[in-house]
């Protein structure tokens, strides 16, 4: 299987050229476009269970599709988008695994799988109780909002809270909240202190940064007349 990152660090794309005998699943509503000779099968990859787990808990997809060859043809491609405006991390696995925030993961080769791990209460204040954790051998590809640097930790790491998207499973964290005078004006700044040694990737964009930027001009709900 040949891929290629297109467009990238902001509005990255990625296409995938499949040969026989190659197969990629990616989350449902990630194709933009693909060759004829390619087709798709839809499933809850793992169960039912496994679906569940990672629509409601991990905010994946509840289906994933598999994309391969038609019988008879040598070759084809797709593109494979994600959701937000942002770059694509290609990551081989051998017998390995990756911790994903929600939201991050775009595709992987068959031999990866993903499922909603806990982590405890001290995630609750980030994206969630529950995160992503891809296990297995194969290529691993997922998406951050904006351009995405690796950074590798040998100590301590500090990382604001909303920026941070996968991470080494060697790697622990806890959450606690930065005291300066910003944080006592306008609410505490929460942050991720990273430790061990390991690599943590983050994004230059924070989507909650995005969401606070755009709230005060949100049109004012229409009120009726009785109001």
């Amino acid at each position: 299987m040949k891929y290629e990152i297109l467009s990238r660090p902001v509005y990255a794309s990625l296409q995938v050229e499949l040969t026989p005998g190659d197969t990629i699943v990616a989350e449902s509503g990630s194709m933009a476009w693909m060759d004829p000779t390619i087709q798709a099968t839809t499933t809850t990859r793992g169960g039912i269970l496994k679906g569940l787990k990672r629509k409601l808990l991990a905010g994946e997809s509840f289906f994933q599709n598999t994309y391969s060859l038609r019988d008879g043809a040598s070759s084809g491609r797709v593109l494979l988008t994600p959701g937000c405006a942002g770059d694509i991390v290609a990551l081989p696995l051998q017998d390995g695994e990756l911790v994903l925030e929600k939201g991050a993961y775009l595709a992987s080769h068959p031999g990866v799988t993903c499922d909603a791990k806990w982590d405890g209460f001290r995630g609750f204040f980030n994206e969630g109780m529950f995160l992503l954790r891809c296990t297995g051998t194969g290529l691993l590809f997922f998406t951050s909002y904006g351009a995405i640097q690796c950074i590798d930790v040998d100590g301590e790491y500090v990382v604001d809270n909303g920026f941070a998207v996968a991470w080494d499973p060697s790697l622990t964290y806890r959450l606690s909240r930065a005291r300066r005078v910003r944080s006592f004006l306008f609410g505490d700044q929460l942050i991720l202190r990273f430790q061990g040694r390991g690599r943590v990737w983050v994004q230059s964009r924070s989507p909650h940064a995005l969401a606070n930027w755009v709230y005060p001009w949100r049109p004012d709900p229409p009120r009726s007349n009785n109001d």
